[in-house]
């Protein structure tokens, strides 16, 4: 006969071996939970080094703090409300983390002599086999321009707004979770959905996605691999809309519209880089590409960044380049081809 019995609550025989020291018993207890709570730490960090080291900090807090749970709430409302403080304080020692276009102007032309920003923590993209069966709210909550917005709130109103919208808490838990009072709450998510609605797009990309024919979509993301592969310019500007960005985080330069991205891309990628491999991907709930850069000192295509694509209907709308090949291992994906 299976064992149907809630994980965490006051039948589970793994709460009390936990709350007298036994940490196997406590991992069996966090783990059905890790996976959400680690998506969650990503949403308020945007990063996914961040996130995971939030979670260990929040998990260590909960595991020294287990016998003052006194059940009153779920077990995984009080694992929710420990490592949200632990994001807190992150977030509180980190800043936000930022985007290129958050940092200036578009450029209209293309800037190839553009020098790293390493004094600036940028925001992260997060692969979704950490997602796994996530709901379709939830991977909206990690979208490339959800997050990036979320970044531009203050960390209580960051906190309130996910509790509450993403995750389904009432004001009322959320004030228990944050100590603070239920107005309190209530304003912060006024407050936050006002900033969230001027800057993230009416059409998220998971409905885009739904009503995007999969073989269309295979087909954009194909040819945009090819475009970059086979260096043709026109291939790839058919593939784009009139108002396209092309963001490269850590580079501070930015693009937008097809004037600029075709110039940028006519003269760096398409021109003075290499030859160019793709495997296909996926990051926050977004149809990506892992891109490979010749290296004649390696012999191989090396790693060189993870092309996040948002489309807009089936053109692409918004590239965002993580560069770096720790980026691309990030995603298990190998760091060359032959």
């Amino acid at each position: 006969m299976s064992d149907e019995r809630p994980v965490g609550t006051a039948e589970d025989p793994d709460l009390p071996r936990a709350r007298a020291g036994d940490a196997d018993a406590f991992t069996r207890l966090v783990a059905p939970l890790r996976r959400e709570l680690h998506a969650h730490c990503y949403r308020m960090l945007a990063s996914t080094h961040d996130a995971e080291d939030a979670l260990q900090d929040g998990l260590l807090r909960a595991w020294t703090a287990l016998g003052g749970f006194d059940g009153r709430s779920s077990l995984r409302t009080w694992l929710y409300s420990v490592v949200t403080h632990a994001c807190l304080d992150a977030a509180r020692r980190r800043g936000r983390r930022a985007t290129p276009v958050d940092l200036g102007p578009a450029s209209d032309h293309a800037v190839v002599d553009s020098a790293p920003r390493t004094d600036v923590a940028w925001l992260e993209p997060y692969p979704d086999a950490l997602l796994a069966d996530a709901a379709v709210e939830q991977r909206e909550a990690v979208e490339l321009a959800f997050v990036a917005a979320c970044q531009h709130l203050p960390g209580n109103q960051r906190a309130a707004l996910l509790l509450f919208e993403v995750l389904g808490f009432s004001a009322a838990e959320i004030a228990q979770m944050m100590r603070t009072s239920r107005a309190s709450v209530n304003s912060a998510l006024q407050r936050a959905r006002a900033v969230l609605a001027r800057k993230v797009p009416d059409r998220t990309q998971q409905r885009t996605l739904r009503e995007l024919d999969d073989a269309r979509l295979r087909a954009v993301v194909a040819g945009f691999a090819e475009a970059l592969e086979r260096r043709d310019p026109d291939g790839l500007v058919a593939l784009l809309t009139d108002d396209v960005t092309w963001t490269m985080p850590p580079l501070p330069h930015w693009y937008r519209g097809l004037p600029a991205v075709a110039d940028w891309a006519r003269r760096v990628p398409l021109g003075s880089c290499g030859s160019w491999r793709h495997l296909p991907t996926w990051a926050n709930g977004q149809p990506a590409l892992a891109c490979y850069l010749w290296d004649d000192a390696a012999g191989s295509h090396r790693g060189w960044a993870v092309n996040v694509l948002a489309l807009r209907g089936d053109r692409i709308a918004a590239i965002t380049s993580f560069l770096g090949n720790e980026q691309v291992t990030a995603f298990g994906l190998p760091a060359a081809l032959p």
